[in-house]
């Protein structure tokens, strides 16, 4: 179950990263092929839950012989982490668990992922990778505005960054005067944040009278929620900065799962040695071939504290052929999540869908909001948007239009719009909630 360098500061070495950028299709599905069996039959001799489920579907690890053989084996969803509160799911014993992180919990018992020492290494390899392909270099700073402790995004980025042989500001979220003076003072090159709090960030900057585009920031890594092309434009047209989406998730590993090329800009190049991925349709289950949008499923190949099985995210993507890195397919940027969809009066919608016209109607912040409401047997939808500061009277009445009709003609429903004076709406230092839910 090896699967890291082993060594600190592999990535400070350019030919570290061109060697596996020059992996070819067959060199890498060979070595995925191998670590996935390896990590199946983990799974399955050191972890109960495991040995349960694959003998329930009457499968063994010596069935998998080929890649697509992963397809019999059963899938893993986060209430499966739930029951197995805290530790059941772990494959190693505990004195062998360096690091542990949790969700928060809010919507039950928090799910837990545990790491060893073997695992850090490969995690930080992976954000290193990350970081080297969204334009970081040794000696670069890097702001890090995740939020750090039990979420994982914070200390990933973190170690990462130091694996590069980078200089990291633990800034984590919150204070956000004060992070705009850290990033005057301190001049890093690359903050890593998620793109809800870059906005506010943003806001701050011009609150204080600074151009935020006079900044020694040069890149943004932005992940821990969805985003769209309309928010990339504002942040950096407003930044002057590049800006690259990065993906992770605890149980699959953190940050550094996925990282999206600053050379190209056209989705996430997946780290297929360490991660092996499945589109399968949210519904039936069944696999999907690469270019079709379903449900995103990954299996770790290379993890020992928590190897994860056919493990449902929810998030909602497609897979598409490598560019930057011709062998690693690409994951279009998440374009939502199943349990973030709304169905309202038999329309299927996602925020983002939303995000992408408000954030193209002029006079409009990039802060807004999804209210649903019942009236009777029917669910309504407002979208609570902020005005810019200096819109007009006249050109806040004429957003409201502009919203209605776009979101008819693009999504095919009848919304409310309310638009709100600048700074009303809750700003984000995690990740941003954009659906209030007062229906009863």
């Amino acid at each position: 179950m090896r699967g890291g360098t082993g060594a600190f500061g592999p990535y400070s070495d350019a030919g570290a990263v061109d060697a596996v950028r020059r992996l070819s299709a067959d060199e890498l599905a060979a070595r995925q092929l191998e670590r996935l069996r390896a990590s199946l039959r983990h799974a399955y001799e050191n972890v109960p839950f495991y040995r349960q489920s694959f003998d329930r579907a009457g499968v063994h690890p010596e069935d998998c012989r080929s890649l697509a053989d992963l397809s019999r084996f059963p899938f893993t969803v986060k209430d499966d982490l739930r029951a197995n509160y805290p530790f059941g799911m772990f494959a190693v014993p505990q004195d062998e668990i360096r690091r542990i992180h949790a969700s928060s919990g809010t919507t039950g018992r928090p799910t837990v992922v545990g790491y060893t020492g073997q695992d850090l290494a490969v995690w930080a390899d992976v954000v290193a990778r990350s970081l080297h392909a969204a334009g970081g270099r040794p000696g670069h700073t890097v702001h890090i505005a995740y939020g750090y402790g039990l979420f994982t995004g914070g200390l990933g980025a973190h170690y990462g960054a130091e694996r590069l042989g980078c200089t990291v500001v633990p800034a984590s979220g919150g204070m956000t005067a004060r992070q705009v003076q850290i990033i005057q003072d301190f001049r890093p090159e690359i903050i890593m944040v998620t793109p809800s709090y870059l906005l506010t960030l943003l806001d701050e900057f011009e609150r204080q009278g600074i151009d935020p585009k006079s900044t020694s920031l040069r890149t943004g890594l932005f992940g821990a929620e969805p985003w769209t092309e309309e928010m990339r434009r504002e942040i950096e047209e407003r930044f002057a900065i590049d800006a690259v989406d990065i993906y992770g998730l605890s149980e699959v590993m953190g940050p550094g799962v996925a990282q999206e090329s600053v050379e190209t800009k056209d989705g996430l190049h997946i780290w297929e040695d360490h991660f092996y991925p499945e589109v399968v349709d949210p519904v039936t289950g069944d696999p999907l071939p690469d270019g079709e949008h379903g449900e995103l499923v990954f299996t770790s190949l290379t993890k020992e504290a928590l190897p994860v099985v056919r493990y449902r995210t929810r998030d909602l993507t497609r897979l598409l052929p490598g560019t930057a890195w011709p062998a690693f397919r690409r994951m279009e940027r998440i374009t939502g999540r199943c349990d973030d969809m709304i169905i309202l009066r038999g329309v299927n919608l996602f925020p983002a869908q939303i995000e992408e016209i408000v954030l193209r109607t002029p006079g409009i912040a990039p802060h807004f909001q999804l209210r649903l409401t019942r009236e009777g047997r029917l669910d309504h939808l407002t979208v609570r948007a902020e005005a810019r500061p200096d819109a007009t009277p006249e050109e806040r009445t004429a957003t409201v239009g502009r919203i209605v009709r776009g979101v008819k003609d693009g999504i095919g429903i009848s919304v409310a719009v309310d638009i709100v004076d600048p700074e009303t709406l809750e700003r984000s230092v995690g990740k941003l909630k954009r659906i209030v839910d007062a229906r009863d």
